[in-house]
């Protein structure tokens, strides 16, 4: 693939920096006695089809908590301090399993593959060939088809001496109708300087699209405010992928300058939203080197004081605002109604349609290659 290299290079310098959980967004170390104040804690999460499933809890030295299922490969929790110390969970959620595997659930925090975000008709061509994959999205392919990756068990380990948990998927060839089995994993780290962070790898045996993220719901209110449209938000981007009404897109990148879509500097995310038909769903086109890791969007609730930033090498991010969300989703946190825009998504990834976009950066992963791509969410409090 066209960023193969720079993405190794990245990748081998952070994955450096995991061994000993330091931040990746920094020079900061960690000390031998913070170290060992890391903690994974496991307890089990029902079953589904009669598997087991399994919720990993990794705690960082000043207290922030992730867990994670091995169902979709789910962040079920993200707990942080706000700005008076108070400790809230910052990603919508459900009180148990039953709520990730209800239908209707929207990708809440789960892993996404092969393909993350949508193929036109369904369709691509390959070396030739035509590939029809599931149209589970008027028509188009959604986030892998009707069964994706956050739909399926992952294998869980525990990597020794890091505050981490190792995920790991083989997709079988013809698997919702990509060729090539790829095998797949995905590591979930928290480090001291409170970032989560994804390191995903893959490799295939034939030819095929692939578009991994993680599909994260976040509101920093930690529950207060019932939607985001208040929380404020910075994309580093200056373009992004015009898309048609079905959210295909048609190959041309307009500037934001001015208008709904420019988040070049900070602006409340409900500022124009009604400027934007069905609101927030779209892929920015990063300011940035290709391959390069960088911090590409700030998410911030000033009432709260939390603040997110996210660093990526992907060449885009998709900003969601939970358009779909309507209050019905059942098995929620606390009984909370996740009603529209509850909660917004920043998804790193390659463009939406790229097997069918030649200008867009190349998506195919062929064998001999290995896929990487990493995404850093990292949280602050601003007084």
């Amino acid at each position: 693939m066209k960023k193969q290299l720079g993405l190794f290079l990245a990748g081998a310098a952070m994955t450096m920096a995991a061994c000993n959980n330091e931040s990746n967004t920094d020079n900061s170390t960690v000390s031998k006695k913070d170290t060992m104040q890391f903690s994974i804690s496991e307890k089990p999460y029902g079953q589904f089809n009669n598997e087991p499933v399994t919720q990993y809890t990794l705690t960082n030295p000043s207290g922030m908590q992730v867990s994670i299922i091995n169902y979709g490969g789910t962040v079920t929790d993200i707990i942080t301090p706000d700005k008076d110390g108070n400790k809230g969970n910052v990603i919508l959620g459900y009180s148990s399993l039953e709520g990730y595997i209800q239908k209707g659930n929207p990708y809440f925090n789960a892993l996404i593959g092969r393909y993350g975000n949508r193929i036109a008709n369904g369709k691509f061509k390959l070396d030739g060939k035509e590939y029809t994959l599931a149209g589970n999205n008027n028509g188009n392919s959604l986030h892998g088809g009707n069964k994706g990756y956050d739909k399926v068990l992952w294998q869980a380990s525990k990597p020794a001496g890091d505050s981490s948990i190792e995920l790991t998927y083989i997709s079988k060839d013809g698997e919702e109708g990509y060729p090539g089995t790829l095998t797949v994993k995905v590591t979930y780290t928290l480090t001291a300087a409170n970032e989560l962070k994804i390191d995903y790898t893959a490799t295939t045996d034939k030819p095929t699209p692939v578009n991994l993220t993680n599909h994260c719901y976040f509101n920093l209110s930690g529950g207060k405010d019932s939607t985001i449209l208040g929380h404020e938000l910075q994309i580093l981007a200056d373009r992004f992928t015009e898309v048609n009404d079905n959210l295909i897109p048609t190959g041309k990148l307009p500037d934001v300058k001015g208008g709904p879509m420019d988040f070049t500097s900070f602006k409340a995310v409900g500022k124009e939203i009604a400027n934007v038909k069905g609101g927030y769903d779209h892929n920015w086109v990063l300011n940035k080197k290709e391959g390069s890791f960088e911090k590409i969007a700030v998410l911030k609730d000033n009432t709260s004081g939390r603040q997110m930033e996210v660093w990526t090498d992907e060449p885009g991010v998709q900003f969601y605002s939970g358009n779909f969300l309507d209050g019905t989703l059942t098995n929620t946190r606390d009984g909370q109604k996740y009603v529209k825009h509850a909660g917004l998504c920043l998804e790193t990834q390659h463009f939406p349609d790229s097997p069918n976009q030649p200008s867009f950066p190349n998506t195919i992963l062929k064998p001999g290659e290995t896929y990487k791509q990493s995404t850093v969410y990292k949280f602050d409090v601003v007084k």
